[in-house]
């Protein structure tokens, strides 16, 4: 154990996890569990990044709000940094994703401002745009700023090599989201493990990298319109309805294989994770899971694959990932609360 001078000190280190029930035999299959991270995600790797290095800039000011466009996640990090660092906050969400997300963010002294569903992704970034120019905010900006992919290579790639050092990594199978972690751990890998295959993994209802049509840019490299192969998924942080500039980034030669993951198998994958590995991970966590399990299957025997679990579950709890789970009593736990006396007399 370590003490630190403020909760950003616990930000990073995260444990890879042996999957072990879920897996086949004939693979090595590891998780870096994100969800260790201080408020539950990697999203919080990259808000420490951007803050810190838009406060040794200079372009943000001491006591300067700050203002985002997130599906939940990245503002949540927000949020805690902010609130560790003395920046208030202002978080636009599309009204579409979870309502635990916009709760947490409130809780830690944000402001939520929340845009139309139709609008998506595009219309959020648009309002925080707008907010920032009429305001004098510091826009965050995680889809295009260099320093979301940078900490990662600083970060969370530095973490994964001492973690398989003396050791040979296969795979690296990961969602793109920010296009944050693939951006930046691809660069490390590209240069002291090109043996390494790296999947990249997207909604199968919204294959944009898969579907090889171009993403229309501003001349900044923000996207200027929706691209033409999204459509609405179930993976919230995953995949906005354009290709972010920092994902659109990466050396194309790095990405070895995109593949497609089906709604379905993401919430399979993550309440098996619960249920049979005991880990506790988001949808994505989920779909990346289901990525590693296909290609598992086909690996070499001794591979070692590693697959990142971005964020808890408990951000997914009014979401379509637990509308199987009861909140009174099953009839089989009835039965068992009336197998002994105590509860054949309190029926």
């Amino acid at each position: 154990m370590a003490r630190h001078e403020s909760i950003l000190g616990t930000v990073g280190h995260t444990p890879v996890v042996r999957i072990n029930r879920l897996a086949p035999e004939h693979v090595n299959l590891w998780a870096k569990v994100e969800a260790f991270n201080p408020l539950g995600s990697i999203k919080d790797r990259l808000a420490l990044g951007i803050i810190r290095a838009a406060e040794a800039s200079g372009e943000l000011r001491p006591g300067q709000t700050v203002v985002e466009a997130t599906s939940g996640n990245t503002g949540i990090g927000l949020a805690m940094v902010c609130a560790a660092t003395g920046h208030p906050l202002v978080v636009v969400m599309a009204e579409s994703f979870s309502v635990e997300r916009r709760r947490l963010m409130r809780f830690l002294g944000a402001r939520v401002v929340l845009t139309p569903a139709p609008l998506r992704a595009t219309g959020m970034v648009q309002k925080a745009v707008e907010l920032a120019r009429e305001h004098g905010w510091f826009y965050a900006r995680q889809f295009e700023n260099p320093a979301n992919p940078d900490i990662h290579e600083r970060t969370t790639a530095r973490e994964i090599m001492e973690d398989f050092r003396g050791e040979r990594l296969d795979y690296f199978v990961v969602g793109y989201g920010t296009g944050g972690t693939l951006n930046g751990v691809s660069r490390v890998l590209a240069r002291e493990s090109p043996a390494t295959r790296i999947v990249v993994c997207e909604p199968a209802d919204a294959p944009l990298l898969g579907s090889g049509a171009p993403q229309a840019r501003n001349p900044d490299g923000s996207a200027a319109t929706g691209h033409p192969a999204w459509k609405p998924h179930p993976m919230q942080g995953w995949t906005p309805d354009f290709i972010p500039k920092i994902a659109g980034d990466v050396d194309r030669s790095r990405i070895h294989q995109v593949l497609p993951i089906a709604g379905p198998d993401a919430l399979r994958c993550s309440q098996e994770l619960a249920a049979r590995e005991g880990i506790f991970v988001g949808i994505t966590s989920g779909a990346t899971m289901a990525g590693a399990l296909a290609v598992a299957r086909d690996a070499p025997r001794g591979s070692n694959i590693l697959c990142m679990l971005p964020d808890t579950g408990e951000r997914y709890l009014s979401t379509p990932l637990f509308a199987s789970v009861a909140s009174d009593m099953t009839e089989e736990e009835e039965a068992i609360f009336a197998s002994t006396p105590f509860g054949r007399k309190a029926a």
